[in-house]
């Protein structure tokens, strides 16, 4: 697949709604819950983040269980990472930065990426690369809805999704802004809510970010 066909698919994925989900799981068992959970509030496309032993079973079961999902795998490092997201049935990887290696990898690899960058050069390096598509981290220590604004005038072809720091109370901020195609957020699987298994809760959660404007 091509890189561009690769975009698109960023593209289609990242359009889904206004919130990307970004998931850390314990429990593997909890995962099928969670993303019926976030489905069934209207926002599908979900990041589950390779920071747990349980991240990749969790992917794995989403994948298969939980029609209308696009579950993807985050904190993607290495090309190992990148090959054990594809393995595993995700639709999407993401990574807070970049590096050559990974970038080659990403190639090679039918999964399409959402690099990461935190500076105007980081962009264009990527943009040099055939990525249009980009996260924006970490969105709000890094300068939050004045820098990524401030980047939509000298760099239009690119399009952004911010995560870190971004909550419900900020999220607007962003959306708002001419070069933001959706962000990426915590606030929906709180640590708690998946815990004790309350899918109602995050349900709640997911229907407030959908209803999100952009």
């Amino acid at each position: 697949m091509s890189n561009e066909a690769k975009q698109q698919q960023v593209e289609s994925t990242l359009r889904l709604a206004p919130v990307v989900p970004v998931v850390i799981i314990e429990d593997a068992s909890k995962a099928v819950g969670m993303a019926r959970a976030l489905v069934a509030g209207g926002v599908p496309a979900i990041e589950v983040t390779l920071r747990t032993p349980a991240a990749l079973d969790a992917v794995r079961a989403i994948a298969a269980e939980v029609e209308g999902a696009f579950v993807g795998v985050g904190t993607v490092l290495t090309a190992k990472d990148l090959e054990a997201a594809f393995k595993a049935g995700a639709k999407f990887a993401v990574s807070p930065g970049s590096s050559p290696r990974l970038l080659d990898a990403a190639d090679d690899s039918e999964l399409p990426l959402l690099p990461g960058a935190a500076s105007a050069s980081e962009a264009m390096e990527l943009l040099e690369r055939g990525y249009r598509f980009q996260k924006f981290f970490p969105a709000v220590p890094a300068g939050g809805p004045k820098l990524i604004g401030a980047w939509a005038s000298p760099l239009p072809q690119i399009r952004f999704c911010p995560t870190g720091g971004v909550s419900l109370a900020n999220a607007h901020e962003f959306l708002s802004l001419p070069n933001v195609v959706c962000v990426g957020g915590s606030w929906l699987t709180p640590a708690d809510k998946l815990a004790a298994g309350d899918y109602a809760s995050i349900e709640t959660l997911a229907r407030e970010a959908a209803q999100l404007k952009r």
